[in-house]
């Protein structure tokens, strides 16, 4: 057993997950480096000793350990409804009007918009996308690792990006974000975690929470999360512009209604 060769810290991290196994696998690394009263790099440090690559591999085998305990819920359809709705009313909970606002009027003064966004959280930044466009605003949505480098190395002061992740720790996106950041964009990030990697290269965060087990990425409870937070930010932007945006909608339900049976 290795727990004779950790420092006194590591021993500190190593006895918090022994009693927190449940919930470890939920946290982010900032979150278990807090709990657990130890430094960011002693975390790392101790999920090399046990010869991980880094948290993120540690947690899926802990949770190969610990199977999800569906026993007690007879209904899968109630399980999902019930999901659905304790997503949409933990969100409501967590949303900041003011904040909302600040966004919203960034969307207006930046003259560049864009999204990064990679795996599911690409299906909200689309969707994202498709309300600003029903309203008059044009954003771009990348979701290419590569391209997002190449767009983010073109950020100026003049661009808005928005970032989004439920776990916040996406290391391609993580890299395109600092870079876009380093080159003076402003970045709001989307994410599950106020403490994790993405919110320390963003300027402002908002949460987007859903509790996801490691072997259960992708829920449908997640991507409700996402959309229901980016159709507040939508609805706040369409309060700016009231007459702009019903002209707008009204000109592409003129335009595409030929295209309907």
């Amino acid at each position: 057993m290795l727990k004779n060769q950790f420092t006194k810290s590591e021993f500190k991290l190593y006895e918090y997950i022994l009693a927190h196994l449940d919930l470890v696998v939920y946290h982010s690394l900032s979150e278990l480096s807090e709990q657990a009263k130890v430094a960011e790099a002693t975390s790392l440090r101790f999920f090399k000793k046990l010869h991980y690559s880094g948290f993120q591999a540690f947690k899926f085998d802990l949770a190969k350990e610990q199977p999800i305990d569906d026993s007690k819920e007879t209904d899968m359809y109630t399980r999902v409804k019930n999901e659905m709705i304790d997503s949409i009313e933990t969100n409501h909970d967590l949303l900041n009007q003011s904040q909302l606002q600040n966004v919203a009027k960034l969307l207006d003064e930046k003259t560049e918009s864009v999204i990064f966004a990679i795996g599911a959280s690409g299906i909200a930044a689309l969707d994202f996308q498709n309300q600003l466009m029903r309203v008059g605003k044009n954003i771009d949505v990348v979701t290419d690792t590569h391209t997002q480098i190449m767009r983010a190395a073109n950020a100026t002061a003049d661009t808005l990006l928005m970032a989004i992740s439920l776990s916040g720790s996406t290391k391609s996106l993580i890299e395109s974000t600092a870079i876009a950041k380093k080159k003076g964009a402003h970045v709001v990030s989307l994410t599950g975690f106020l403490k994790s990697p993405l919110t320390k290269v963003s300027d402002d965060t908002i949460l987007t929470h859903v509790k996801e087990h490691p072997l259960e990425r992708g829920t449908l409870s997640g991507k409700v999360a996402q959309l229901f937070v980016i159709d507040a930010l939508c609805m706040t932007y369409i309060q700016l512009h009231k007459a702009e945006a019903k002209t707008r909608r009204e000109e592409i339900t003129a335009f595409t209604a030929d295209k309907l049976y």
